[in-house]
């Protein structure tokens, strides 16, 4: 069942968060991660929130641990986001 992530990056801005999909080797409106459905990201009054539909948890954490975390280390945001999962009903992906 494909699950929901919300996560609240404070103090971080769209430049570091440009930096880490760059250093992923992603491009906007590309495809994402392994097991990743749909992945957005927009700016907040405190920082960043991200918002995406994974196959499972378990592909989540496992992008989140080998990739999201130590890159976002590296171009210095200031903290591990705040992460909330929820389960979803139904998505939809972009149509013609």
């Amino acid at each position: 069942m494909a699950i929901g992530v919300e996560l609240e990056f404070n103090g971080a801005t769209l430049d570091q968060y440009d930096a880490v999909v760059q250093k992923m080797g992603f491009t906007p409106g590309g495809p994402g991660g392994p097991g990743g459905i749909i992945h957005v990201c927009t700016k907040t009054d405190n920082g960043l929130r991200v918002i995406d539909v994974w196959e499972s948890q378990e592909a989540f954490e496992k992008f989140a641990q080998e990739k999201i975390g130590p890159l976002s280390a590296d171009v210095g945001f200031p903290g591990p986001p705040k992460v909330k999962f929820f389960d979803v009903h139904n998505y939809l992906v972009g149509g013609s």
